[in-house]
Parts: C-alpha cells; structure tokens; sequence
C-alpha cells in the first residue's frame, strides 16, 4: 500500500491578546482566560509542528499533534464566534503566517506565506488535521509491513494486523472528511467573508477536493487489501489458479479497483486546476505571496501512479473473472484483459525506474517498497497470463479481442468505503458555547423529570427506583406499595 507521505506545514507565532479585545455585556473581562488560553494551545501546536519537522518519518507523532489540533481548534471557533457575535472586537486584523508544502517551488523550499483573516488560520489548521490523519494512518500501515504473504504467519497475528488495517482505513476516512469540508465550508465561509488577497494553491477548494478523494481512494484501497488478505496467505506458497476457497469475488475485486482508479484519476484532474487556472491569466498575484499556482509535481505523479496501478490490477480481476466465470467461452477474453494488465505493470516499472533519477523528497525506502509492490503484482499478472494463454493456445482457441473492445466490457467502479462527515468541535467560549450548556441543562432536566411526571411513586426518595406509566390516575387500594 502506498499511502503519499505529506510533509507537514510549519507556522508562525501568534498572540491573540495583541488583537483581540474582550468586551462582553458586563465589561468584567469574561474571555480573558478564554483568549490567553488560546494563545497557550496555538503555541502548543507550534511547537508540536517544528518538533515533527526535526523528527524522522518512523519517529513522528502523529497522534500528538492530533491531540494538539483537538485542543486548539475548540479556542478558535471560540474567538471566532465571539467575535461574530460581538463579544469580542479586533484592534486590527490579524495576519498568520504559515509554510505550504504542497506548493511547487524551484530548489523544494517551502515559503512561510502571510495570510490574513481567522480564516485562513482555520484553513491551515483543518488542512494540518487531515494531512496528520493521512500520515497516521500511513505510519500504522507501514508497520505492518506485507504480512498476508508471510507463509509462518498465525492466525491470530493475522486477525490482529487486520484489525490495525481496518483502523487505518477509519483515519483515511476522517482525512477524506476533514478535506471535504475544508473544501465545501470552510474556504466558502472564507470567500464570502470578503476579498483576503491571493492564497496558496494548498487552499484552494479544487485541491483540497483532490486530497480528499485521494484519502477516499486509499482507504478504498487498504479495504481491498483486507479484504484479500487471508487468500492473499493461501495462495503465498502456490500463486495463481485455481484460486483458494476463501478468495473473495474477482467482480467485485475488478469493481472495487476501478472505483480506486477513478477516485484517483479526479483527484488528480482537481489537484492540476490551480496550475491551468494560472497559465490562463497574469500569475504576478501568486508571485506576490512567494509560491506559484502549481501543485507539487510529487503529489500529481504520486496520483498517476496509482491511477495506473489500480487500473492494472482491474483489468487483472476482470480476466480471471472471466477465467473462473468461463474460460471455455471467453479464453480470449482472459488473455485480453491479462495482456492488458501486464502491459500497464510493466510501464509503470518503468516509470518508478524513471523516479530513481529525478530529485524529490520521496524517501529511498518509500521508492522500494513502492518497486516491490509493482514487481509482485507484476510476477503475479504473469503467472496468471501463463495459465490461460496456454489453455486458450491448446483448448479453447478463441480469438483475443482488441483493446477497443475489450474497454466496453467493463463495468462501473463500486466504492466500499465513504468519507467520515467532518463535525467542527462545539467553541470552548462565546454566546454559542454558552448556549449550548444551557440546552445541555434544560435537556438533563427535561430527562430527569419527565419519568417522576409520569410515574406514581411521587412519595419515593429514591432515583434508582424504576418508573412506570400508569394508564389512569385513579386511586386504589394499595396503590404504590409494588414500587
């Protein structure tokens, strides 16, 4: 599985008491506790942000700085409430500066960007949450390592290591919501609040769009993984046909793969939008701000590798769903569609040579695994293609179609996983917060005095005791002596 590796954003130093002025109804000073503690967790995420940065890939904490997002961002909606509401004013507005990484940039540096508005804080910080959720998610898959293909692996092991994979899968599916509403709410709120200059292309709607297909299609993809995985240690020792008992439906198998392909294929038509949006006017309002209105080239090679991969590995379902389905019939079929998966393997072993010469910030070890994982699939389509070439060559003798035909024979994608809807946290103060407990009071109130109105134990002391709703309340004899 090969999860994009993000590099996270790094930020500047903020004070929300520089620029915030409490003035709530009474004139005490109500939020200055509210503001100051703020500026406390924003500092807290500073700090994780530059230790990860110093930090090596397999020693990153990534659940910490999740943690310090989820402390930070309740005080942000906070201020951000309190001053829709006016409770709190601002001296001037603020300007927040942080480092993109996705921007493409001459030498790989990374600009720290000035950004105006409480926006474009939320922005990045959203942005920082779903990239932390992506690389989390990639660090628990990596430590797994290719365990279904371990022939002296237990059972119990495998259940276990299944267990983190499906894990893995609910942290790509929070990432894909995190960017989903970074990209449907929050930058419109941003838009609508009014002119705040040129942004980087890492907060644009298009490419936040892309990042969260991308997690959408890799979660996808650990599912496949999953859902292979006990044939995947059946067939460790004798790959290729027949195929094992416990070998989920090559159909779906195709389906679920196309599903990928597409997701992926999106992705990256969304991710090059900035750049061909740019080459259609005048970019001296992106050279303003330090970066350019393209994505990395990393990013979008990273996308078309795996559009390719996955397109591959359909068409190799889709020829040994015919093989099982009926070989007899449709052995140039099998053939087509396993050709066709090799010629496609083979290209992108090419391509990964391709990466070994160019510079990026891909990791030796990432281009490895990324090799291994191509070649396996790669010996495997050849096993496959062996078998039914040889069968159709000596007993079935049916023509092999084109690949113009073979095109109208597959079917739609199907996708088996959906995006987690990103829920902002309740604002740690203002009038909202405010609100909210006192509905949470009125709720509990509400919850522990309806049953004493419709009950008849109104003489009891006792909370614990259970209710009962009376058809009547006519009095009889011994009347509340069973409760």
């Amino acid at each position: 599985m090969n999860i994009y590796p993000y590099h996270l954003p790094t930020t500047g130093t903020v004070s929300f008491g520089d620029f915030c002025i409490d003035t709530p109804p009474q004139k005490t000073g109500t939020y200055a506790s509210h503001i100051s503690e703020a500026t406390q967790t924003r500092a807290n995420l500073r700090a994780v942000l530059k230790e990860n940065k110093r930090t090596q890939h397999s020693d990153k904490d990534y659940l910490r700085l999740i943690k310090a997002l989820d402390d930070y961002l309740p005080h942000l909606y906070g201020i951000m409430s309190s001053i829709a509401s006016g409770t709190v004013s601002l001296r001037f507005e603020p300007v927040f500066s942080w480092r993109t990484t996705l921007s493409s940039q001459l030498l790989n540096n990374c600009p720290r960007v000035p950004l105006p508005s409480l926006h474009a804080d939320l922005a990045f910080s959203l942005l920082t949450y779903g990239m932390a959720l992506s690389n989390f998610a990639r660090l628990t898959v990596n430590a797994l390592g290719n365990y279904e293909h371990e022939p002296s692996i237990s059972g119990i092991e495998r259940h276990a290591k299944d267990e983190k994979l499906n894990f893995a899968v609910s942290l790509l599916c929070r990432a894909s919501g995190v960017f989903a509403h970074l990209s449907e709410s929050v930058l419109t709120d941003w838009n609508n609040a009014g002119p705040s200059g040129p942004r980087p292309p890492d907060l644009t709607a298009e490419v936040c769009a892309a990042l969260s297909k991308m997690a959408l299609a890799d979660a996808q993809a650990l599912a496949v993984r999953k859902l292979l995985s006990l044939s995947a240690y059946e067939s460790t020792l004798s790959p290729g046909p027949p195929l094992p008992k416990s070998h989920p439906s090559t159909a779906l198998l195709a389906k679920l793969h196309l599903e990928c392909t597409s997701l992926y294929t999106s992705a990256r038509s969304l991710a090059l939008t900035p750049g061909n949006v740019r080459a259609t006017r005048n970019a001296a309002s992106e050279s303003r701000i330090g970066v350019s209105g393209e994505i990395t080239s990393e990013l979008t090679r990273h996308l078309t590798d795996e559009a390719a991969f996955h397109s591959a590995l359909a068409h190799k379902w889709l020829g040994v769903d015919a093989g099982e389905s009926g070989v007899a019939t449709k052995g140039g079929e099998v053939v087509g569609f396993l050709a066709w998966a090799k010629h496609e393997l083979d290209d992108l072993c090419g391509s990964i040579k391709g990466t070994l010469l160019r510079k990026d910030r891909m990791s030796g070890e990432d281009r490895r695994a990324k090799k291994e994982r191509v070649t396996r699939e790669l010996e495997n389509v050849k096993v496959f293609l062996l078998h039914y070439k040889k069968m159709n060559d000596s007993l079935t003798f049916q023509p092999v179609p084109k690949q113009s035909d073979l095109q109208t024979r597959i079917p739609a994608g199907r996708l088996a996983v959906s995006p987690k809807p990103y829920e902002p946290p309740f604002p740690a103060f203002g009038s909202t917060a405010s609100a909210r407990s006192l509905a949470d009071t009125a709720k509990n109130s509400l919850v522990l005095d309806v049953p004493r109105q419709t009950a008849s134990d109104t003489d009891s002391n006792s909370d614990d005791e259970p209710t009962r709703e009376l058809p009547n309340r006519m009095k009889y004899t011994g009347a509340g002596s069973y409760f």
